[in-house]
């Protein structure tokens, strides 16, 4: 009798742990729905440098690690490269741009973010693909620092080659 009393016990706790987890799912589900609503996110990169992007549709502005553009870029350049794709689909000062971004250099890390700011713009309307596309901004540009090999100085440089 003690064997069949432990089986009940299993099955019901078996019940209990599955009703949870469905119900976990269910709440997760809400939850990324609500968090869609506030802001569109999506992640770029380039060399070594990646830059998480969230557009919100609020007031215009920009963040970038906790600082304004103008703070963490000193190059007029970079805002150039940075503001791009609103240049191009015309919707300049319609977006708050919260960036978090970190490895790589200046120029990889701006074009981490333009590349970023290109998908969430994709995100929020189908229509600008192909007018980003054309502009070149949704390609990831994979050329990364070739790695050094053994008995060499860098990944290609050698010794001057002598005959004796």
């Amino acid at each position: 009798m003690a064997v069949k009393k432990e089986k009940k016990i299993k099955k019901t706790t078996v019940k209990k742990k599955e009703t949870k987890k469905v119900v976990k799912e269910e709440v997760k589900k809400e939850v990324k729905k609500e968090v869609k609503k506030k802001y569109i996110e999506s992640i770029g990169r380039r060399k070594e440098a990646v830059a998480r992007v969230r557009l919100i549709k609020d007031k215009p502005g920009f963040i970038i690690n906790g600082k304004t553009m103008e703070e963490y870029f000193s190059l007029q350049d970079c805002h150039k490269k940075i503001l791009d794709p609103f240049r191009v689909t015309d919707l300049e000062n319609s977006f708050f741009v919260s960036v978090k971004t970190n490895g790589g250099g200046i120029t990889g890390q701006t074009e981490a973010i333009r590349l970023g700011i290109s998908r969430c713009l994709v995100k929020i309307d189908e229509k600008l693909r192909p007018v980003l596309r054309k502009a070149g901004f949704l390609t990831r540009d994979a050329r990364i620092v070739e790695r050094k090999k053994y008995g060499l100085k860098k990944a290609r440089k050698a010794a001057q080659w002598s005959k004796r």
